[in-house]
């Protein structure tokens, strides 16, 4: 079954370059319901956490680096075939080759600094969901 919710979060020079309400605009304007929004400061430790599934991965203490270096915005987005849906509007990993209209290609720089991250699959939305957010926190989203 496709599921109806995903996880996005701004990264932190797309945040610091003010791009976030943009950013959350043009998810609105694409049909999203924001479920819960928060704005945190993950310390390295948490980064890491997050982005386990990369520690065997050369670009790993980069990321993490970076995703420790400022606030990032975190939500959890409502709309039917969220997970797929959103990531076609973000685009491709890389802004150099994303497609025009993306969000990584119009708020992106490079592959680490692609200004937004959004879930891969049904199941790692609900893993990052559960990462950011309390149950109180996501309200009504079930």
């Amino acid at each position: 079954m496709i599921g109806n919710k995903t996880f996005t979060m701004i990264k932190p020079l797309a945040v610091e370059r003010g791009h976030a309400g943009k950013i959350l605009d043009r998810i609105l304007e694409e049909g999203y319901l924001i479920i819960s929004l928060k704005m945190v400061h993950l310390c390295k430790r948490e980064a890491e956490a997050f982005y386990i599934v990369h520690k065997d991965r050369p670009f790993f203490d980069t990321l993490t680096d970076y995703m420790s270096s400022g606030p990032i915005v975190a939500a959890i987005l409502k709309k039917e075939n969220a997970v797929l849906d959103y990531r076609t509007l973000i685009g491709v990993t890389n802004p150099a080759e994303a497609a025009e209209g993306t969000m990584r290609k119009q708020f992106g720089t490079d592959l680490t600094r692609n200004a937004v991250h959004g879930s891969d699959s049904d199941e790692n939305a609900e893993v990052e969901c559960r990462f950011f957010f309390s149950e109180m926190e996501k309200m009504k989203w079930q």
